[in-house]
C-alpha cells in the first residue's frame, strides 16, 4: 500500500512539475518573437562626412525578441551589411584632390533593450501598434577593402599609414569592434502572430577606420614602399603626381559611424492568446 502511495505521489510530481515547466516553456514563447529584415547600410566618416543615406547598400538580418511586459522588450540581432565612400564624388576640392575611395562588409552581432511609446501587445487588438527607440551593444567586423588596378584589395593588413611599420610604431587596426547601435522605429501587429516594424538606427563605433583613413600622416613613399611594399605606398597617397599631399590623411578628431535600417517582420514563437505580459 504505502508503495502504491508513493507511486502515485511521485506521479502526481511529475505530472505538476510537467505541467509547470510546460506552462513557462508556452509563456515563455508567447513573450518571444522571431524575424528578419530587409533595408539599406550606409557609412558617414572622413569618406562622407555629412550626407546620410549616401552609397545606400542592401543590409539584412534577423532579430530576436522577448517582451517582458507592454512597454519594454529585450532584444537580439544579427545583421550583414556594406558600407563605401568615395572622395571623388565628395564635390570639395581637397577631397577630390586626396582621391580615396573604399568599401567594406559589415557583421554585426548585437543585443539590448526596445521601449515601447505606448503599451503594445503582439496580437492583441487594443494594443497592436506603437513607435519605439531602442539602444543595443555589440560587435562588428569589417574588412576595408579599394579597388587597385582591377582588384579589391584589403587595405588593414598593408598599413596605408606606416601601422607595422618602424616608421610610425602603430600596430594595424582591429577589424573586429565594439559598436552601440540606437535609433527608432514604428510596429504595428499583421493579425494574431506577426507584426511588421520600420526602424532607422545609427551606430556609435570607436574606430576611425572604418575607410582606411584615420589619425595617420602621409609618409614618404620611398621609406613606406621600403617598409609595407609597394602596394601600400601607391595606396597611401592616390593624388595625382602634380599635387603634394602633406599632414594627416583624414579628421582624427572623430570617429566613423554607420547606419543600418530598413522593414522587418515578426512572428511570434507561441500563442499570444496566454501571455501573461502587461
Amino acid at each position: 500500500m504505502k508503495f502504491i502511495f508513493k507511486i502515485v505521489l511521485i506521479s502526481l510530481l511529475v505530472i505538476l512539475t510537467s505541467s509547470i515547466v510546460n506552462a513557462q516553456i508556452e509563456n515563455f514563447r508567447s513573450r518571444s518573437e522571431l524575424g528578419f529584415m530587409v533595408g539599406g547600410s550606409y557609412y558617414i566618416g572622413d569618406l562622407n562626412k555629412y550626407e546620410h543615406f549616401n552609397n545606400t547598400n542592401l543590409s539584412f538580418g534577423l532579430i530576436y525578441r522577448f517582451h517582458v511586459n507592454s512597454r519594454l522588450a529585450l532584444r537580439g540581432t544579427l545583421r550583414y551589411g556594406t558600407i563605401e565612400g568615395y572622395d571623388s564624388e565628395s564635390g570639395k576640392a581637397d577631397q577630390i584632390a586626396r582621391n580615396l575611395s573604399f568599401e567594406s562588409s559589415i557583421f554585426e552581432v548585437a543585443g539590448g533593450l526596445e521601449f515601447n511609446y505606448v503599451n503594445y501587445k503582439l496580437g492583441n487588438k487594443e494594443y497592436f501598434f506603437t513607435p519605439y527607440m531602442f539602444i543595443d551593444i555589440g560587435v562588428f567586423k569589417m574588412d576595408p577593402q579599394t579597388d587597385y588596378k582591377g582588384e579589391m584589395v584589403s587595405l588593414q593588413n598593408i598599413g596605408t599609414e606606416g601601422q607595422n611599420s618602424e616608421l610610425t610604431g602603430e600596430n594595424a587596426y582591429p577589424l573586429t569592434q565594439l559598436v552601440i547601435p540606437f535609433g527608432i522605429g514604428f510596429k504595428v501587429n499583421l493579425g494574431k502572430r506577426a507584426a511588421v516594424s520600420l526602424e532607422y538606427g545609427i551606430r556609435k563605433t570607436f574606430t576611425d577606420y572604418l575607410d582606411d583613413v584615420g589619425k595617420g600622416d602621409y609618409l614618404n613613399a620611398a621609406e613606406l614602399a621600403q617598409q609595407n611594399g609597394n602596394i601600400a605606398a601607391n595606396l597611401s597617397d592616390r593624388s595625382s603626381s602634380e599635387i603634394q599631399m602633406t599632414g594627416s590623411r583624414g579628421n582624427a578628431e572623430t570617429k566613423d559611424w554607420y547606419s543600418m535600417f530598413g522593414i522587418m517582420f515578426t512572428f511570434s514563437l507561441g500563442n499570444p492568446d496566454i501571455c501573461f505580459y502587461r
